[in-house]
């Protein structure tokens, strides 16, 4: 997915604001996740996100989003989010993040989520990398007490 980011979509700074960033990463990541399981799709959580570059007025932002890993009825999608300068053609990484999706059914019941079936030696590192974070959620979930 691209973006061009306007004047409305600024902090006072002339940078992209952080809030709508955010939102392209959730819809990204959401095509993602309906794609997969060609039915509604909707986000529970986002990981840990820090902007590491900003992205300025006039650039585009791209978005790369990636299916990781399924559980019985939820999905990791990856973003990764790259800016490019119009003028100079310069692509840099600004961000990425790691979102999860839950399957649901028309009633809004959660949903059994499609198999994922890694094509690439990428695909199965992702999934593997997918299945290692999920693990580490679901044990910071106990330690909260949920």
């Amino acid at each position: 997915m691209t973006h061009l980011v306007l004047p409305q979509d600024a902090n006072p700074l002339g940078h992209g604001h952080g809030g709508v960033i955010l939102k392209h990463i959730d819809t990204a990541a959401g095509m993602v996740a309906m794609r997969h399981v060609r039915g509604n799709a909707v986000t529970a959580s986002i990981d840990r996100v820090d902007f590491i570059r900003p992205v300025f007025v006039g650039e585009l932002v791209h978005l790369k989003a990636n299916l990781n890993g399924v559980g019985k009825t939820s999905m990791e999608v990856g973003v990764r989010v790259e800016a490019e300068n119009l003028t100079t053609g310069e692509v840099r990484y600004t961000n990425s993040a790691y979102l999860t999706f839950v399957a649901l059914t028309v009633d809004g019941k959660p949903s059994e989520v499609p198999p994922l079936i890694p094509e690439t030696e990428e695909d199965v590192r992702r999934q593997h990398e997918a299945a290692e974070r999920r693990r580490m959620r679901l044990a910071m979930r106990c330690r909260e007490g949920q």
